[in-house]
This record gives C-alpha cells, sequence and structure tokens, in this order.
C-alpha cells in the first residue's frame, strides 16, 4: 500500500468514521446474532434511544456554539419528578406547561451565566449538576414519584403509545430531530450558531450577539431535556429522583460521536442521530451476545475515545499525529 492511498484511507476515516462505524457494527450484530436485525429489535432499540437521542439534539447546539452543557442528566431528573408531582396535584394538561417552564428556567440561568457572564460552560454546568441533583432531591423530599391512578391517565401516550404501528417516543425524536435540523441547516439562527463556535470574536465583529445565540442554544437544549423527561415519565407513570444521573456523558458521546467538534463549529443533528443510534445499538448488540450490562460503561468508554480521536484527525485530515 503506498503511502498517498493510506493518506487517503486515513482522510476516508476521519472524515466519514461515524458512518463506516455504524455500518460495521450493524454487519458484526447481524453476524453474531440473527435476531439483531428483526423488524421488532429494531423499533425497540430506536424507543429505547428515544430519550438519550431528544436531549442530544438539543446537546448538539450547545457544542457546536463552542460549549458543553454536563447538566442535562441532573435537569431530566428533574423535569421527571416535577412533572409526576404536578400530575396528582394539578392534572396533567397544566402540569406539562408548568414542568417546560421550570427547566426552561434551569437552561436560562445557565445561558445566562454562559452567555452574558461568559463564564465556563465546563464549569458552569458541572456545578449546574450538582446544584440541579440537590434541588431535585429537595423538592421530591428524598423519595420517588408516582402516578396515583396509573390506569385513568391519558398521560402514558407520551411514553407508552404508539400511532399507525410506530412508537409515540419514536415519533416525537423524528420530528424533533427533522424540526432542529431544519433549523440548524436552514435559518439564521443556524448560521449564526456555527459562527460563533467557529470563532466567536469574529463572529461578534460581524454582528452576531454572540451571548444572545449561546443562551438561545442552552434554552433549547433545555426544552429537549424537558420533551425527554415528559416521555421517561409517561412511560413509567412513575421514577427515582437520579433517573437522569449519568446520562450527561452517554448524551456527549453520542454527539461527538455524530461528528460534532469539542471545539465547536462543526456537526449535524442528522449525524448526532446517527451517533445516537450507534450507542444504543451497540448497548442492544452486547446484552444479545449475552454480555452483562455493566459492560455497557467500558464500552461506552472506549467509544468516547475513539469519538474524540476521530473528532481531532478530522481536523487534522489524518489519523496519526504528524509528529508521532
Amino acid at each position: 500500500m503506498t503511502a498517498l492511498t493510506k493518506s487517503r484511507l486515513g482522510g476516508l476515516v476521519a472524515k466519514q468514521g461515524i458512518l463506516i462505524a455504524f455500518a460495521v457494527f450493524i454487519l458484526v450484530f447481524t453476524i453474531a446474532n440473527p435476531k439483531f436485525l428483526t423488524i421488532d429489535n429494531l423499533f425497540s432499540v430506536v424507543r429505547s434511544s428515544a430519550i438519550l437521542g431528544v436531549m442530544a439534539l438539543g446537546v448538539t447546539f450547545v457544542v457546536i456554539s463552542g460549549n458543553l452543557d454536563l447538566s442535562v442528566g441532573s435537569m431530566m431528573s428533574f423535569s421527571t419528578i416535577v412533572v409526576l408531582d404536578l400530575h396528582d396535584k394539578i392534572g396533567p394538561l397544566l402540569a406539562i406547561p408548568a414542568m417546560f417552564a421550570m427547566t426552561l428556567a434551569l437552561g436560562a440561568i445557565i445561558g445566562f451565566l454562559v452567555g452574558y457572564l461568559k463564564l465556563n460552560s465546563l464549569i458552569v454546568t458541572l456545578g449546574m449538576l450538582s446544584a440541579i441533583h440537590g434541588l431535585t432531591l429537595t423538592y421530591s423530599g428524598g423519595k420517588n414519584m408516582d402516578i396515583a391512578d396509573k390506569e385513568g391517565t391519558w398521560f402514558s401516550v407520551f411514553g407508552q403509545g404508539s400511532l399507525l404501528g410506530i412508537p409515540v417516543p419514536i415519533l416525537i425524536f423524528a420530528a424533533l430531530a427533522a424540526l432542529l435540523g431544519l433549523t440548524l441547516s436552514k435559518t439564521p439562527f443556524g448560521r449564526k450558531v456555527y459562527a460563533v463556535g467557529g470563532n466567536g470574536t469574529a463572529a461578534t465583529f460581524s454582528g452576531i450577539r454572540r451571548a444572545r445565540t449561546v443562551f438561545n442554544c442552552y434554552l433549547i437544549s433545555a426544552a429537549c431535556v424537558a420533551t425527554a423527561g415528559l416521555i421517561q415519565a409517561s412511560r413509567s407513570l412513575g421514577s427515582q429522583n437520579t433517573v437522569g444521573q449519568g446520562l450527561e456523558l452517554e448524551v456527549l458521546a453520542a454527539v461527538i460521536l455524530g461528528g460534532a467538534s469539542l471545539m465547536g463549529g462543526s456537526g449535524t443533528i442528522f449525524k448526532t442521530v446517527i451517533g445516537v443510534l450507534i450507542l444504543g445499538f451497540i448497548q442492544n448488540g452486547l446484552l444479545l451476545l449475552g454480555l452483562q450490562f455493566y459492560v455497557q460503561f467500558v464500552v461506552t468508554w472506549i467509544i468516547i475515545i475513539l469519538a474524540v480521536w476521530l473528532d481531532i484527525a478530522a481536523k487534522r485530515g489524518k489519523l496519526w499525529s504528524p509528529i508521532a
């Protein structure tokens, strides 16, 4: 193999590694277990990935803008507990918008601190992860939350319902992906997000309000987290107050795996969806192979390392550092 061929191959893997990896995973798990590619299993994987996927859609905006959001796991726990608690107190029709308003308020706080006060997003969201977790425990009194009349509520439609044979969580995920994908790729706001993440200083000098753009990205992320909390609460009609714990790392892994650069300025909703599905199919494939669920944690770590490697490789167009 010539040096030119190696260079081209390395560039292809660096730029299209996400799609190549997706195809390889599907092929390997299908050969290992014929049940993997059945319609029922595919629907099961996508449905179980919908909550993670909805959260990842919002975080994609944050990452492309050049920031991070490590608070989404705790925020999802908060939104789930709140909507379940308010369901029995004021009814689902009022509980849902009330929960969205409270979750958006948390997103606004983060957006203000990162966007307008220009604080480091890693520190802010890491602190908010702990603060929101404490808020959730305080709100719930440290107890789990359940709906009293699980048989007599229409609230379950968001997590358990189906339309034309397609589970509602999948429809919500697909609709949000289409809407946010168009927003990111076809609107002036989407172009501002890329500009701010690519070069914030240049974006500011070109007349883009960087602070407002970052603020709105965190609002979008919070709205997606609230939607994920709604699906989670509706699916089980009850929840632990730590239901979202640890999801922030899986969400970030899916977003980076989808090609969104940690340095900002690049990424797409479509590839984030692919990243989410890769994580979902890997977890499902490992279970079908008879491995214990906790093996997924090790695999997720490996995926994050590989995703960051491919992210850096895509920037320089080579898999290996020229210095090495």
